[in-house]
């Protein structure tokens, strides 16, 4: 059965970046992981619920998840929202886990700061994709990075044959997420600590951008699409 790991900063990035293709992969037979560097702890609006809000949106991620068909979400621990920095600690424990579920693709984000969508480019966003790639390559197929890794549990080193960079600004791999829009839209709706003020026109942004990418790159009217950079190694 293959495999696809996703790893993103806070709930609901994958959402916003994958949800129409993880839930077409969970379609076709992927074992897909999603794993989370924050709780999101930052977001909200209800000054009331601050201090629940770790579990609030762990809570809602994993309602997400259900929505799309993964039943596999991780959160790590130790690392706060808004001060993420990629670490030789936060990259050691992505490598740990791309050691135990041994993808065969995997989603990040975009670690390189985009202008033209700035709130794309949250700052925790570019510190995750940055700590991300460099798991990727070199340290989880190296056996030298790490090595208590291998002698005290087991993970011997992976290499990741390709990875899919979500919000890249030169994404030119397109996935027609047609039949799967709605399960985008409601695994987003999950979100309701984040997203309730919102309202229909989170449904109406989501489909619109969707929409407008599908036709950019020729897909039939009506139909709605995600896109990434495709790194195959």
């Amino acid at each position: 059965m293959p495999r696809a790991l996703v790893v993103v900063a806070h709930p609901d990035d994958a959402d916003f970046g994958a949800a129409g293709t993880l839930a077409g992969l969970t379609d076709e037979g992927w074992e897909v992981t999603a794993l989370y560097c924050t709780r999101g702890e930052q977001g909200g609006f209800d000054p009331a619920l601050h201090e629940q809000m770790p579990q609030i949106r762990e809570r809602e991620q994993r309602a997400a998840g259900d929505v799309l068909g993964i039943s596999d979400v991780r959160f790590l621990d130790g690392y706060r929202d808004g001060w993420l920095q990629p670490t030789y600690d936060l990259q050691r424990d992505i490598v740990r886990v791309i050691r135990q579920v041994r993808p065969d693709r995997m989603f990040i984000q975009n670690a390189e700061r985009n202008y033209g969508r700035i709130f794309a480019s949250h700052p925790d966003h570019l510190a995750c994709g940055e700590a991300t790639i460099r798991a990727i390559y070199p340290a989880a197929e190296n056996q030298f990075a790490w090595p208590e890794l291998i002698t005290d549990e087991g993970l011997e080193p992976h290499v990741v044959p390709e990875f899919w960079v979500m919000g890249h600004p030169a994404g030119t791999h397109i996935v027609d997420i047609t039949k799967n829009i709605d399960r985008k839209v409601n695994a987003l709706l999950q979100h309701q600590s984040q997203v309730a003020h919102r309202g229909d026109e989170l449904g109406q942004m989501v489909r619109g951008r969707a929409s407008e990418l599908a036709a950019i790159n020729g897909l039939p009217e009506g139909h709605y699409a995600e896109d990434f950079l495709r790194v195959v190694r």
